[in-house]
């Protein structure tokens, strides 16, 4: 198990279009279960491949719905009904914010195998799909804001406390993260022992 470095942000791949995988393979795979195990060691529901240096078109997800899965190479369709709620990302630490969504999303892309694969929902599920989606062309939840909402969250990240803030949680998630290695003896498959873990942000 390999817990990789998250990305927030000011990184310019952030802010990097991804480019489409066209190697499908072990390394693949590993990167996958990778991501899947730093995602849960930092509480989140969602984590994309730019998010971890990768700009590929990559995204994984978890503790939403009961799934966790994967989609290389995501094409999204999106519904026309709005939804309101809130989001948080994990290369935005410490910050949160209604964020327009639609209320229904479908993906449709390959696994880490080359196998064609659709995931659709409403509601969180619709959300995450759109967040992650988002960020494999270089878009963060940040720039879906609106109003004051967006006015306030931009200023917070100016200010220059905010690295201070950032570079404190970064500081955090190294030692949850080593935390849980040490627990699982680096032994832990992925799609094992994750009931009860609390969702967290998108990364969603």
């Amino acid at each position: 198990m390999t817990i990789l470095t998250i990305r927030t942000v000011g990184d310019p791949v952030l802010r990097t279009p991804c480019d489409p995988i066209t190697v499908f393979d072990q390394d693949l795979c590993r990167l996958v279960h990778d991501m899947l195990e730093t995602m849960y060691a930092v509480e989140g529901v969602g984590l994309a491949g730019p998010q971890v240096g990768i700009a590929k078109q990559i995204f994984t997800f978890g503790n939403i719905d009961g799934l966790e899965g994967h989609v290389i190479n995501p094409v999204i369709e999106i519904g026309d009904e709005p939804q309101e709620g809130g989001e948080g990302c994990l290369s935005v630490p410490g910050l949160s914010a209604a964020t327009p969504r639609k209320n229904w999303a479908r993906v449709t892309g390959l696994t880490c195998e080359g196998q064609p694969v659709t995931y659709e929902g409403q509601g969180l599920f619709a959300r995450m799909l759109q967040h992650e989606t988002d960020h494999l062309h270089g878009t963060m939840f940040i720039d879906r804001l609106v109003g004051e909402d967006k006015k306030n969250v931009w200023r917070k990240i100016r200010q220059s406390s905010y690295n201070e803030v950032a570079a404190a949680v970064q500081g955090e998630r190294a030692a949850q993260a080593s935390s849980v290695f040490g627990a699982l003896g680096g032994s832990l498959g992925a799609g094992q022992g994750k009931a009860g873990r609390k969702p967290g942000s998108f990364g969603i």
